[in-house]
Parts: C-alpha cells; sequence; structure tokens
C-alpha cells in the first residue's frame, strides 16, 4: 500500500510539474510562505470537492481550467521575477551607454547655442515643407542681429547648416546666440523648428529610472531620448 501511495504521489508530481505548478518540496526549498504550492493547490481541489452538489457535480473540463488557470498565475509570477533580475543584470550596460555621450555633441531641439571647442556651430532646420529661400539668423543677448545665413531652397526635412568662421570676440566669451529661422519671405516663419549640437558635459543612469540623463554645456540636463543625433568630437 505504502508503494502505491508513493507512486501515486510521484505521479501526481509529474502532472503538476508539466502543469508549471509548484511542488511542496520546491516551496520548501525557496522558503517564501507567501505563494501557492502543491499543498495549497490541493487543499483548495479538496474542499472543493467536498463542498460540490453532489447532484451537479462539477465537470472535470472546469478542473483542467482552474488547473490551466493556476499555471498561468504561476507562470507569470516567474516572468516578472526574471525580468526584475534581468533589469538588475542590464544596469551595468546602461551606466556604460551614458559614458559613451561624454565628451560628444548631440543634436537638441532648441534656439540658443554657443560656439564649440572648435569655435565653430553646427545644427539644422527643421523645414515642415518646400521653401526656395530658407535662412538663419543668429542674435546675441543684447538683442543685436551678429550674423545671417543663406540656406537657398530646400525640400521639407532636415537641412544643415555650419559657422565656421565665428568673430573672436563671440569665440572668446563663448556668448550664447539666439538662432531664428525662415523660409520664403524673409521673415520669421511658423512651423520652422532648429536644433543644435550641444556638448554633453556629464552623464548619469539614475537607478530610479530607465532613461539615461545627459548634461549638456547649453540646455543643461536632458534625456538621451530628447538627443535626435550623436556627434562624435574629433
Amino acid at each position: 500500500m505504502a508503494d502505491i501511495s508513493k507512486t501515486s504521489e510521484q505521479s501526481l508530481n509529474n502532472i503538476l510539474n508539466k502543469l508549471g505548478v509548484r511542488t511542496q518540496e520546491d516551496v520548501k526549498k525557496e522558503g517564501n510562505k507567501n505563494k501557492l504550492g502543491q499543498e495549497d493547490f490541493l487543499k483548495l481541489m479538496t474542499t472543493q470537492l467536498q463542498n460540490q452538489d453532489p447532484f451537479a457535480p462539477m465537470d472535470n473540463g472546469d478542473f483542467i481550467a482552474q488547473m490551466a488557470q493556476f499555471s498561468t498565475v504561476t507562470g507569470i509570477t516567474e516572468i516578472n521575477s526574471n525580468l526584475t533580475n534581468l533589469g538588475s543584470k542590464l544596469e551595468p550596460n546602461r551606466v556604460a551607454t551614458a559614458a559613451q555621450f561624454l565628451g560628444h555633441s548631440v543634436l537638441v531641439p532648441g534656439q540658443v547655442v554657443s560656439p564649440d571647442d572648435k569655435g565653430e556651430i553646427h545644427g539644422v532646420v527643421d523645414l515642415p515643407s518646400y521653401s526656395n529661400d530658407v535662412g538663419l539668423t543668429f542674435t546675441n543677448p543684447s538683442g543685436e542681429i551678429v550674423h545671417t545665413m543663406n540656406l537657398g531652397s530646400n525640400d521639407r526635412g532636415l537641412v544643415g547648416f555650419s559657422w565656421t568662421d565665428i568673430p573672436d570676440e563671440i569665440k572668446r566669451n563663448k556668448t550664447r546666440l539666439t538662432i531664428q529661422a525662415y523660409a520664403g519671405n524673409g521673415q520669421a516663419s511658423d512651423g520652422i523648428s532648429t536644433a543644435v549640437y550641444n556638448k554633453v558635459i556629464a552623464a548619469s543612469a539614475p537607478k530610479d529610472s530607465e532613461d539615461v540623463i545627459l548634461e549638456t554645456k547649453d540646455y543643461g540636463e536632458i534625456s538621451a531620448n530628447d538627443a535626435i543625433k550623436l556627434k562624435t568630437n574629433d
């Protein structure tokens, strides 16, 4: 009789293992009392059998459905645990990713810019549609236009620009300039935006966030997701 009971218990364990239901031995090994194991599941099933209507017993398919649901819940819990462990393993990679931005420049949406380490300014104009007259004006903090640039005719999309012959005074003082784009009529136009390359002076990967935070020269802290493009500074 003891052999028959032992064989039955082994068969039941095999069935539960195939369904993803943890055995009581697994529960003891994990030492976690907050999860339902084989014994808890069997108690629930036995209680349900004892209290069902004998004239309308539950169909076998219902029991199988319950077992499948139990297996699904257990599987989801294990998946969440695995994802948590995976996130902790990926944490060093986020730090390495943040470090790769240091010393380089990122393309940041905005109108404020100052000369880079080479004494140059680079960026793009985002055109919503074709224009036969695209240009830029650079204004200093006093409101004086210090430079204008004509980019000619361009199709919709990003149009790059560079100002390399910047006056020494602006380069020496690292003056922050304001860029204003225009198209068509030589006036500031709605729907036209600019983005400029800005140097990354610090980067971090906060533990309470999945984001990488970049500290830029002219725009302070920004999300790496807001950076349009990365440019390596040679």
